[in-house]
């Protein structure tokens, strides 16, 4: 298939300065395009990404889990692995002072190699982690996965500094598998490394107020799309348009429909109190990333990190993905994402995931019951079969998209971009047959059930929420 680009001159218009978009430009322009925008309604310049000032993206985060584990899913076991190689290849350029964003020193790192532990209530491992280990094993990382069943991979973790991770939790009869190949990364501090990268190659920049809004796309007779008018009135021509607008993506081309959704996981925030123990147990250096029935419906799918430098402890709740179905102008209905930051706010979560969290904090992080606590949704795009989708819009010439990170995408910021720049010079790659753009009726399997509109039990129409606030003006407790 020949490049969507005729010249390297040719001018490319990215919505969405989120992974995806951020990643997809770095690619694009170390591959010597010249001409190259990216426009998103966030002020992230002034916001640095952060969402207590005002930005509700999903990469717009504190931190997010960097796994290798994926069962026998290889192809991301792969792309994972790829990844943490390029992560630490970043923070390099960091400590090196190769590339620093403003506010940024030598002394800061990106990713942090603390681990990650699956935690299951099961009795016996689940095949997933069964996989994992073999899969692992296979392409020469078997030293890394640490059953805690077995005292071998304990003594092992231990004797490679790894004792605070065994050691985390009250464990009592659940059992666990520890990456020692994992950890977490700064999202945020990621999102402003890679918005400074993409700049230092000459990546043009709109960001925030009227002149970073999409408005409408630019459409000529063929009908072919020509890029994007912005809510200031101006138009920006391109050869190719391409949509990475994270949760708002499904609303803006709605061709996704039936493909893609926009859910929102839940988050809390435990703000520890000036207590040297408890920030030494939470440091990163002394607590890992980790999960906890990620395949137990809506009585699992916790996960959690090490505390950040301001003594925050977050934990996310996907056990169920809620949703927030709206009539659109063209009579359709679709989620779109509903914050504390969108024109109709929510401060509170839905009591399901509220009672999923006293319950884990209880068993396993009872120091954390009389902490300080905030609450958030947090809006991803799910595809119904969990694979990403980059692809070109069928009917719309000149328009792509590069959205469904369905909850797992963040940890490709750095080698994502790679595939999206593939696909546009129509190079072969294995990933790609993966995220082409489908249809329940080409014979994929469904793993998110999605559109199911205002009467679906996922609606936030349908939840109890909490009588809690937001942290910035009225802290809440269990």
């Amino acid at each position: 298939m020949p490049s969507q680009l005729s010249s390297k001159s040719s001018p490319v218009v990215i919505v969405g300065a989120g992974i995806f978009g951020l990643s997809t430009a770095i690619h694009l322009a170390e591959r010597g395009y010249k001409n190259i925008k990216i426009i998103d309604k966030q002020a992230y310049h002034e916001s640095q990404y952060s969402y207590d000032k005002g930005c509700d993206a999903a990469s717009a985060d504190i931190n997010k889990i960097i796994r290798t584990a994926y069962g026998s899913e290889i192809w991301y076991q792969e792309l994972a692995l790829d990844a943490v190689t390029k992560w630490k290849r970043w923070n390099n350029e960091i400590q090196t002072g190769k590339t620093l964003p403003p506010g940024f020193s030598t002394d800061d790192a990106l990713f942090v190699n603390n681990g990650t532990l699956t935690i299951t209530s099961d009795t016996s491992l689940p095949q997933f982690e069964k996989d994992t280990m073999q899969n692992m094993t296979n392409a020469g990382f078997g030293n890394t996965q640490i059953n805690l069943s077995n005292p071998d991979d304990v003594a092992r973790a231990k004797g490679n500094g790894f004792s605070y991770a065994v050691d985390a939790f009250n464990m009592k009869n659940n059992l666990a598998l520890l990456d020692t190949h994992a950890g977490f990364v700064y999202a945020d501090k990621a999102c402003r490394f890679a918005l400074h990268k993409a700049e230092s190659l000459g990546v043009q920049v709109i960001l925030g107020g009227k002149e970073g809004t999409f408005s409408s796309f630019l459409e000529n007779a063929e009908p072919r799309i020509t890029g994007v008018c912005t809510a200031d009135g101006v138009s920006h021509h391109a050869e190719l348009t391409i949509m990475a607008c994270g949760g708002w993506t499904p609303s803006l081309v709605t061709q996704l429909d039936h493909l893609c959704e926009t859910t929102a996981g839940t988050v809390a925030l435990f703000q520890l109190p000036l207590n040297k123990a408890l920030w030494d147990r939470f440091a990163p250096d002394n607590f890992p990333t980790w999960s906890y029935n990620l395949r137990h419906g809506k009585n699992g799918g916790l996960y959690g990190f090490a505390r950040d430098s301001h003594g925050v402890v977050k934990m996310g709740y996907r056990g169920t993905k809620f949703t927030n179905p709206q009539t659109q102008p063209d009579g359709a209905t679709r989620s779109v994402p509903k914050t504390r930051w969108t024109a109709e706010s929510i401060r509170q979560i839905p009591t399901t995931a509220a009672r999923v969290f006293k319950g884990f904090v209880q068993e396993f992080l009872p120091e954390l019951m009389q902490c300080e606590m905030s609450t958030r949704l947090c809006w991803y795009t799910d595809s119904f079969d969990n694979h990403f989708v980059i692809d070109f819009v069928p009917g719309k010439e000149g328009l792509m998209v590069a959205t469904g990170g369905s909850g797992h995408g963040f940890k490709f910021l750095p080698n994502i971009g790679e595939h999206v720049v593939d696909r546009i010079e129509g190079e072969k790659n294995g990933y790609l047959p993966l995220w082409k753009w489908r249809s329940l009726g080409d014979g994929a399997k469904p793993f998110n059930r999605i559109m199911q509109g205002i009467d679906s039990k996922l609606s936030l129409q349908r939840q109890n929420l909490t009588a809690m606030d937001s942290f910035a003006e009225k802290s809440s407790r269990f």
